[in-house]
């Protein structure tokens, strides 16, 4: 255990910047460090030195070495190795290695707090893993640990606060500030509490990934897991109830949010219930995994992305033969799920024929469009729901990848991609051209993806979470974890599926 609270302290000191030779990595991952690669773009080394690094693994140095020996160009070199660890080098906030019940808290990057979405995709790169290196399954059983304890005390955060036994203190939300959310929450455990279905959806996904990679369903011994699955299947059934009853009288909602705010993204329509819907079968959102407010409560992508992450429960708990009742839910809920996709979130485009819509309301209404965070239309194949060959899937992508039908897709000299509401216009996120890659069987395609990837790191080695389409120094977030995780796995797939690719 001496080992383990050292580990916290160093983690801890590091990303506050209190211990003297680490600083923050706030910091650190806005400014260039030497070496720089010997290619075109001078690529920056952007790990931190060795004993500041949050978390190590001989594994994953191992397979850092492996995969980069399959990279000639000597500027990916460098980026892969910068973003492929840049998890372990510096979001491991606190990790309990506890034997029989391990506990990590994730934090996103330059955000002291752990998003349930963000987490689970910040560590999937490693899950593989996980089979040949005890530690590495200690970090992710951890982290599901973590997840189903935040789960079971309030449902509907999006982002959480440290527990206070990892001796973190929690970071003030300014932005959570003038709110009427209910259930009420706590912030000094809660970090923001803007519903999104996609949490959901992540939690399942970390859980089953981790179980397919190494067999090991100890976290089920957990009694938090079993009361976070139970909790989250209850809810979304509660999520699938249209707005009104038969008497047209409003149903009670299950979850409310509203702020006083300027920025019409950062509050919902209705009082906080979100505007009106019918039965489709899909479940209700507030918020995306942009943390915007959604205009139609039924995210299509996230509906599609939580369809396929409980069928995927359902299969793990029959294969180990427990929670047989929360299995069938969780298989019926899949069901109904995807036949209200396909019913309820399709439409025909006058130029592309039937296709994808972003959100939709039940009553007919339908929001056309993609955003660069995922779940999102254009990952529908990434996440398991369609093939990426599908007629359908193939139309929608044709019209969210262009600037004529999908109004937040920009395109400049520096860079071209889907963007968000949530940085405004022109400003594109290279985790879009990313997911471009990673749902594309055309070389040209995937290496034009590559090559915006590389050139787009405004010399910094490192992805950011958005990047202004004309002018390279205009980006924000500099250290942002899930976007690094994200291109590394699109780099390991490229080069996988093209040998000599880069």
């Amino acid at each position: 255990m001496k080992l383990v609270l050292q580990f916290v302290l160093v983690g801890l000191f590091y990303a506050t910047g209190a211990l003297g030779e680490c600083p923050s990595y706030t910091d650190y991952s806005a400014t260039q460090h030497p070496p720089l690669s010997n290619g075109k773009y001078r690529i920056p080394s952007m790990r931190p030195p060795p004993e500041c690094r949050t978390f190590s693994s001989p594994t994953i140095e191992a397979a850092l070495h492996n995969i980069t020996s399959y990279i000639s160009d000597p500027d990916w070199r460098m980026l892969f190795a910068n973003i492929f660890t840049n998890t372990l080098d510096t979001t491991v906030a606190w990790h309990d290695a506890n034997e029989t019940e391990p506990y990590t808290f994730l934090v996103t990057g330059d955000i002291t707090a752990q998003w349930i979405r963000d987490s689970t995709n910040q560590i999937l790169p490693y899950v593989p893993y996980a089979a040949m290196d005890d530690s590495i399954a200690a970090l992710v059983m951890g982290l599901i640990n973590m997840q189903a304890e935040e789960l079971v005390g309030y449902p509907y955060g999006n982002a959480f606060q440290p527990p206070p036994r990892s001796g973190l203190y929690p970071t003030e939300n300014g932005i959570a500030v003038d709110l009427l959310v209910e259930p009420p929450f706590d912030n000094s455990t809660v970090f923001e509490a803007k519903f999104e279905l996609d949490s959901f959806a992540s939690f399942f996904q970390i859980s089953t990934a981790y179980w397919r990679a190494t067999g090991d369903f100890q976290f089920m011994y957990n009694p938090s897991w079993g009361q976070a699955v139970s909790a989250i299947l209850g809810a979304i059934e509660k999520l699938q109830e249209p707005t009104f009853n038969s008497k047209h009288l409003v149903n009670k909602p299950l979850v409310q949010y509203s702020r006083l705010t300027y920025t019409a993204t950062e509050t919902q329509f209705g009082g906080g219930m979100g505007n009106p819907v019918k039965y489709t079968g899909m479940a209700k959102t507030l918020f995306r995994p942009s943390d915007d407010a959604s205009i139609l409560p039924f995210l299509v992508p996230a509906n599609a992305f939580l369809s396929v992450e409980l069928n995927q429960l359902g299969f793990m708990l029959d294969s180990i033969g427990v929670y047989a009742e929360l299995s069938g839910i969780a298989k019926t809920l899949s069901e109904e799920i995807r036949k209200g996709v396909f019913e309820h979130g399709t439409m025909l485009h006058p130029k592309y024929g039937r296709v994808f819509v972003y959100e939709t309301d039940g009553y007919g209404s339908a929001l056309v469009m993609d955003d660069a965070n995922g779940p999102s239309l254009l990952g529908l194949p990434y996440m398991g729901f369609i093939a990426q060959n599908d007629p359908v899937y193939q139309s929608t992508r044709k019209m969210i990848l262009s600037v004529e039908d999908n109004p937040w897709y920009f395109t400049g000299n520096y860079i071209h991609g889907i963007g968000s509401p949530h940085t405004g216009f022109q400003k594109v996120w290279p985790m879009a051209v990313a997911m471009r890659g990673l749902t594309s069987s055309d070389q040209v395609e995937v290496k034009e993806c590559l090559d915006q990837l590389l050139a787009t790191t405004s010399s910094l080695g490192l992805m950011h979470e958005s990047v202004h389409v004309y002018r390279t120094l205009d980006y924000s977030r500099s250290w942002f974890a899930w976007c690094n995780s994200l291109a590394s796995q699109f780099v390991v797939d490229a080069i996988t599926r093209f040998p000599g690719i880069i």
